[in-house]
Formats: structure tokens, sequence, C-alpha cells
């Protein structure tokens, strides 16, 4: 029996019977925009760090440690004119003289200072307040044990602990450097 002529299929397809989804290719899946997510998380993530560390984490550091900020920094622009017109006072505090902790006695650590700062009233503030800053730098220096005082840098760390001690005592930054021109052990 012969089959009719809509029956028969064709080996090629026709315009008529070709599916909707073969007619037209798919739209090519590449270039940037899959790449796009990448390469903003690569940027950004390093400038977000940068701008957290400089403008959030340390101010906050700054204050809670009670850092000043130096004196050349852009911080501290404004008051640079106003300290550099002072002149800077150098008043020292001789034979400092303490039991090194842990030693029963036996040791002892001899220290002369040289106490830096400026203004007109500056050594007159440490003529007045002469034994706090004395006993500040007694407690200070007689906390330190044999091993601590023979750390590599352990000098640096007396001299910002001394610092931040007279500080508190004058006041307002009075103090702006410490120097230990004697440090023996005895």
């Amino acid at each position: 029996m012969p089959v009719p002529e809509d029956r028969r299929t064709t080996a090629t397809p026709t315009p008529d019977n070709v599916p909707p989804a073969a007619a037209a290719p798919a739209p090519a899946r590449g270039g940037i925009t899959p790449w796009l997510p990448l390469i903003i998380t690569t940027v950004f993530m390093p400038v977000l760090a940068w701008g957290m560390a400089q403008f959030v984490i340390l101010p906050q550091l700054e204050h809670g440690l009670s850092i000043n900020v130096p004196a050349n920094s852009p911080a501290a622009g404004k008051n640079k004119k106003d300290k550099s017109k002072e002149k800077s006072v150098s008043v020292p505090m001789n034979k400092l003289l303490v039991n090194v902790a842990d030693t029963m006695g036996a040791r002892y650590l001899m220290v002369s200072l040289a106490i830096v700062g400026s203004g007109s009233d500056f050594q007159a503030k440490i003529t007045e307040h002469d034994a706090q800053l004395r006993d500040i730098a007694s407690g200070v220096l007689g906390s330190k044990s044999l091993a601590d005082l023979e750390k590599p840098g352990e000098r640096n760390l007396i001299r910002n602990e001394l610092l931040s001690g007279f500080n508190n005592i004058l006041g307002d930054s009075a103090v702006q450097e410490i120097y230990l021109p004697e440090f023996a052990i005895q």
C-alpha cells in the first residue's frame, strides 16, 4: 500500500519541519562578563582594606593607646608651625638607682635621664613635679627583670613607658623625648 504524501519522512529537513532551537545559534557565553565579579573583587578589596586600616583601625589604636601623632605627619600639620617656634629645653634627671626585679636586691640599675620638651615653663614644670617623675621612673625601671633589661630594644620600650608616664603627670604632651645617657646594671 502506498504511503500518502503528507506522511512521508524526508531525510533532509525542510524549513517547515525544522525545530525553532536549531534555527538560531545560541549566543556565545564568554568575554569579560563572567570575569567581572572577580576583577571588581580583586581591585576593590585591597583598596577597602587600606581605607579601613588608615581611617578606622589606626585612629582607634592611636586614641586607645594615647599615641601622639608625630610632628612631621600630615595630621599634625596645623600644630607644626606653633611648635617649631618654641625652643626645646633639656632637663637632666641624674642618678636614679633602683633594684632590678627578681634578683632579691642583689642587682641594681643606675640610670640618668635627659628629658626634652618645649615651652617657657617646661623646666619649672619638671622641677615642680620632680618627686612624682622620679617615682614613675623608679616604678617603671624597678619592674624590669634582668632578662628584660638584656633584651635588644628594651631601652626603647623603657623610653616609651617613661614618656607616657611623664606626659600623664605633666599633661598636654609636655615631654617630647627622653634620652638615657647613663644606663648601668650592677
